[in-house]
């Protein structure tokens, strides 16, 4: 299966950050138009904005490229999200839940985060619109940002909006120095109300502890990396017997160091076991990376075939968070989909 195939197989993906997908080109228009202190040479400003290709992982040099003095007015934030989604068929993305935070595109600025959220999503549903893309959204709150009161106070006034096009909730940031026990009472209230599913980063950088956490004291639906699944037999048994999904991501572990050889990442060896995983971009183009690179790093390393691809994306369709009528219309034209690839590839 060559990059070109590769590429232009459908694909499904539930873990990408908007903030970290923004593409190179059109923000060095922002940094040029808001005259930020950066190379006006665009290939000196990508060195600057992404993590070095030849780089050895290094976690603080992969969070040094987020950024959040982007947006100098909302015009802005609907610039880089309209371009970002439109970017996203390019890479043969069939579905996804793009997920951002509300807090990220508002700090500098103080924006009000509700126009914030309603201003990414229409953005979003424009660019998907147009590109025939099936999207929906994640809020992120990040752990090492946001108190457990002010996501609180946040989430009370984001969940208002009633759009439902926003369809989980996802905790991020620093897992070491913030782990899921602080952010209890959040979640008590996300689970109480219902209106959404959950997501959490967990066992990334530290081990399997804190995926248990995770699912047991906060009811997380699903687990963002969690590499560390893979010392756990038990928690292997877990999740598979509960259908909890990993959101594996390949080249992002490997660049922030939290699992540090790709050959030989978590992904194939979960996935032969029978554990739920998903593949995932993450942060592609801070990462100087797309899907597609992720996609032929498993067929590569973990001899993954088509039919194992199809079978991770299915997975994947089935752990979203949509509703169940959604789902099904989904997976009905997600094969469509794929028997039109198959005819156009010859495979």
């Amino acid at each position: 299966m060559t990059r070109e195939i590769l590429k232009d197989f459908p694909k499904v993906e539930l873990h990408r950050h908007l903030e970290g997908s923004f593409p190179a080109a059109r923000l060095h228009e922002l940094a040029l138009k808001n005259n930020l202190p950066l190379p006006k040479d665009f290939e000196a400003f990508k060195k600057e904005v992404q993590f070095p290709a030849d780089s050895s992982p290094d976690f603080l040099t992969f969070l040094t490229k987020f950024k959040n003095d982007w947006y100098s007015s909302l015009a802005d934030v609907d610039f880089i999200t309209y371009h970002s989604v439109r970017e996203l068929a390019r890479d043969g993305i069939f579905f996804i839940e793009l997920r951002f935070s509300p807090e990220h595109f508002s700090l500098k600025n103080d924006f009000d985060r509700v126009e914030v959220t309603r201003l990414i999503i229409a953005a979003g549903n424009r660019a998907a619109k147009e590109t025939g893309l099936h999207i929906r959204y994640l809020l992120t709150f990040n752990r090492s940002k946001q108190s457990c009161e002010e996501m609180i106070a946040l989430y009370n006034r984001l969940k208002r909006l009633g759009n439902n096009q926003i369809v989980g909730i996802d905790l991020a940031g620093d897992e070491i120095n913030y782990p899921p026990e602080l952010f209890g009472d959040f979640f008590t209230l996300v689970n109480a109300d219902g209106l959404y599913r959950t997501t959490i980063h967990a066992g990334e950088v530290t081990e399997s502890e804190q995926i248990w956490k995770a699912i047991q004291d906060l009811g997380a639906n699903r687990i963002g990396h969690g590499t560390s699944t893979v010392r756990d037999p038990d928690l292997q048994t877990y999740l598979k017997e509960r259908g909890i999904v990993l959101e594996q991501c390949i080249t992002s572990n490997y660049q922030t160091g939290s699992w540090p050889d790709e050959k030989t990442h978590p992904l194939g060896v979960l996935y032969r076991r029978g554990v739920p995983v998903t593949l995932n971009s993450d942060d592609p183009s801070i990462q100087n990376t797309d899907l597609t690179d992720d996609y032929l790093k498993a067929v590569r390393y973990f001899d993954f075939t088509l039919e194992d691809l199809i079978v991770l994306n299915r997975a994947a369709l089935e752990a979203s968070f949509v509703s169940e009528e959604a789902r099904q219309s989904l997976s009905a034209e997600y094969e469509r989909a794929l028997e039109e690839f198959r005819s156009r590839r010859k495979v």
